[in-house]
């Protein structure tokens, strides 16, 4: 793990086109074909709005973008919306970042559980980090796929 100091702050509005870009290549990072990418885009895409209307923190190191979360939902029951990181910065500990950092906020938001549609190729970093899984739910962009569905306590996690 390389020892990460990233800035933490909310997105801004003028950031949604490089969110959009990070969150993508993040995808393509596990191997999907452009057919799969092309079917995601939009579910990947921000806007402006989207950054302004929602909680959406950024990771920035060197002065570039290096991964974002988002925190959607009302309490005490919400989602971990997002979590991407660009693909040179996956497997450097800066997911663990933005995953204590997320866990902070909906704790201190009051949020007693935060559910996730994860990545597969993503879900055994999600449970390492605590998080269970609960279910399954349907991809929102492609008709019979399914997404594990995680859980997590942001009050009692445990992590490794």
């Amino acid at each position: 793990m390389v020892n990460l100091r990233p800035v933490l702050r909310r997105a801004r509005p003028d950031e949604a086109d490089a969110l959009s870009g990070l969150a993508l290549a993040s995808k393509a990072h596990w191997g999907y074909d452009e057919a799969f990418l092309a079917s995601v885009r939009e579910e990947l895409t921000f806007r402006a709005d989207d950054l302004a209307e929602r909680h959406v923190v950024v990771a920035v190191l060197d002065g570039d973008l290096a991964g974002f979360y988002s925190l959607d939902g009302e309490p005490p029951h919400g989602e971990l919306g997002n979590l991407w990181l660009r693909p040179d910065r996956i497997g450097t500990g800066l997911g663990r970042v933005l995953w204590e950092h997320a866990l902070t906020e909906a704790a201190a938001a009051g949020f007693e559980h935060l559910d996730i549609d994860a990545e597969p190729f993503a879900e055994g970093f999600y449970l390492r980090m605590g998080a269970e899984r609960i279910g399954e739910t349907p991809s929102g962009s492609i008709p019979g796929r399914v997404l594990p569905r995680l859980r997590v306590r942001p009050r009692d996690r445990r992590t490794s």
